[in-house]
């Protein structure tokens, strides 16, 4: 995503209303993605999770949007600090911007810019929670977010996106967020599931989703409003970059969701429906961070390469013994990953920068840089996310109790369940066939784990 630079007086941009158009269009696409992460997070709980699932996702849209109209904004893009930070007093409550001033460079105004990057910083927290179902108090989760996007989100937005960032200045390829985003959350989920640890019956229990149809919706947003959240990062259309990581998207996502399933086929002998979901979300991750940089066919390459990784990775939990209730290490961390050095590959040097992978005669020069910030942002993410659930845990407590959990989160923290059966004469909701996506794709590797 290019960040806001200077420009000389005589070569100012004038505003666009077909760019400022597009990326409101864009803005509210990336909007719709977290309702539809909610959708695909819900469908894949137990019945006695699905309103806290649902809510983890929601409440972020109300604190993150506060958070960043009083200062996450300022803080991730505003003037630079030492590489590591931002700070412009007229962003902080966005109560110094006029409404046609434009972001530097370009022809939108920085309140649409503003819009935009609050979309992404809402839904990167959201994506964190899918890791910690059926176990952590409400009211905890939503001071982690608070927490989270402060010391977290906004320095590495700063760091990747922002001008004068150490890793923008370094020349990290990160066109929509592979390592602000997806590493970021995935990193951080890893932090707090190792802190408040395994679910009650974990690797005893069936833990399987309860309704397919609402993952399969939630994917289907998510692909929709990633048009949104990967074109738009172009933030204008003048030059036909933004069509080209349109298209890279469609064609990512679709080979990824080819290559979950051909390897759950050959793997377990059954196509499933969860996984041409997870499939297609691993695909839409990896091609963010590269989609600006690669050609369509280098697009197959990441989409395939990321689902059979992915596919490969979400089974990791029960070797290692961490409980990622909805995949988000297998799927955000790993296809983050992924999709960020493959930049180090595929990169062509026609797209959005003249930067060549080895694969295009760039030698390793580019690899090691995309390396360098990977690492860094997986390291810090990983250490402070740990940090911080560890003070709310010995301070106000993460998790909720442990006959709470058995009983059903919804009732304990919501006082509501997402189904009433009393009408269908039937109390209890009925458990499905199915698996979820780790339990799908790891299937032979969980019968050999003792109970």
């Amino acid at each position: 995503m290019p960040p806001g630079i200077t420009t000389l007086a005589a070569d100012a941009p004038t505003l666009s209303a077909a760019n400022t158009g597009f990326m409101l269009i864009c803005s509210a696409l990336v909007m719709i993605m977290t309702p539809g992460l909610a959708f695909f997070y819900g469908g894949m709980v137990r019945v006695k999770s699905t309103l806290n699932m649902l809510m983890m996702s929601f409440i972020s849209l109300g604190i993150v949007t506060i958070l960043w109209v009083l200062y996450g904004f300022s803080l991730a893009f505003g003037t630079d600090i030492g590489s590591l930070i931002g700070w412009s007093s007229d962003f902080a409550g966005l109560s110094g911007i006029g409404i046609t001033q434009l972001w530097d460079g370009y022809t939108i105004p920085v309140y649409v810019f503003a819009v935009f990057q609050l979309m992404f910083a809402i839904i990167t927290p959201a994506l964190i929670s899918g890791a910690l179902a059926d176990r952590v108090k409400f009211t905890s989760w939503a001071l982690f977010v608070v927490l989270w996007v402060t010391v977290v989100y906004f320095p590495v937005a700063h760091w990747v996106w922002g001008a004068g960032g150490w890793l923008f200045e370094l020349g990290v390829i990160d066109f929509a967020g592979g390592t602000a985003v997806h590493i970021n959350a995935g990193a951080a989920a890893l932090g707090v599931i190792l802190v408040i640890g395994k679910r009650v019956g974990f690797k005893k229990d069936p833990m399987r989703p309860h309704s397919l149809p609402l993952v399969m919706l939630g994917a289907g947003l998510l692909w929709f409003g990633w048009f949104g959240f990967n074109a738009g990062s172009w933030l204008g259309n003048d030059d036909g970059v933004g069509a080209v990581m349109f298209v890279n998207t469609q064609v990512a996502t679709a080979a990824a969701m080819l290559a979950w399933l051909g390897y759950e086929k050959l793997r377990h002998g059954s196509f499933t429906t969860l996984g041409a979901a997870s499939g297609a979300v691993a695909g839409l991750v990896a091609i963010t961070p590269s989609g600006g940089a690669i050609s369509p066919l280098g697009a197959i390459a990441v989409g395939a390469i990321a689902g059979v990784l992915c596919a490969m990775a979400v089974g990791l939990k029960y070797k290692f013994g961490y409980d990622d209730s909805l995949d988000v290490v297998g799927v955000h961390l790993v296809g983050g990953i992924a999709g960020s050095l493959l930049i180090g590959f595929f990169a062509t040097g026609g797209v959005q920068s003249d930067a060549k992978g080895l694969f295009y005669g760039g030698g390793l020069d580019q690899l090691g840089k995309q390396a360098v910030g990977v690492f860094a942002v997986l390291a810090y993410s990983l250490v402070v996310s740990a940090a911080l659930a560890f003070l709310l845990d010995r301070t106000i407590g993460m998790r909720v109790d442990e006959d709470d959990e058995i009983s059903g989160i919804d009732q304990v923290e919501h006082a509501e369940t997402a189904y009433d059966f009393s009408g269908a004469g039937g109390g209890a909701a009925p458990r499905t066939a199915s698996a979820t996506a780790s339990e799908t794709t790891a299937a032979a590797q969980t019968k050999k784990v003792d109970a």
